[in-house]
């Protein structure tokens, strides 16, 4: 009967801690798991402080509304770039290594964008991936860095310098 005191022993610790809020602790971050930063900050927020912080980038807003027939003044570049890197390619906000790549997808050097996957394409009368590729393509390096940065910083919370 010896061979089963440990075990059952492990398990009442267990189930102690579990019932003691240790969740709520500092311990539960031990093996790095944090809350998902999107859930944080709303990605469909997050295009107003883009255009907030570099007021020049290209809004790409003159695309018509398939249900009303008016133009979608809030479905923006900044608006699509950041619903395609979360929802479409199910990057990381938070790091810039992943915001380049997906500058790389919009400047054909990376992955293949799809039409039918791009962000308003279901509710936009034309798609506007080409327009919005257009307008990345004629960013400068700077300005392209300076877009990440500025995403970068929005979607971190602990550091404004996240690698």
């Amino acid at each position: 009967m010896k061979y089963w005191t440990l075990p059952i022993a492990l398990m009442i610790v267990g189930v102690i801690l579990l019932g003691s809020g240790v969740d709520n602790s500092k311990y539960t971050n031990i093996i790095g798991v944090q809350p998902a930063i999107a859930q944080r900050i709303s990605p469909s927020e997050v295009w107003q402080l883009v255009y907030q912080q570099i007021p020049d980038f290209p809004k790409e807003n003159q695309y018509i509304n398939k249900e009303t027939g008016k133009v979608a003044e809030n479905n923006t570049l900044a608006g699509r770039l950041i619903r395609y890197h979360i929802y479409v390619k199910e990057r990381t906000p938070n790091y810039r290594l992943d915001w380049k790549l997906t500058l790389a997808d919009y400047l054909n050097a990376n992955e293949t964008m799809y039409d039918v996957t791009y962000p308003g394409f279901d509710v936009l009368r034309e798609n506007p991936i080409e327009g919005d590729r257009k307008a990345i393509s004629k960013l400068t390096r700077s300005q392209r860095n300076a877009l990440v940065q500025v995403l970068t910083n929005i979607f971190s919370t602990n550091s404004p310098n996240t690698p």
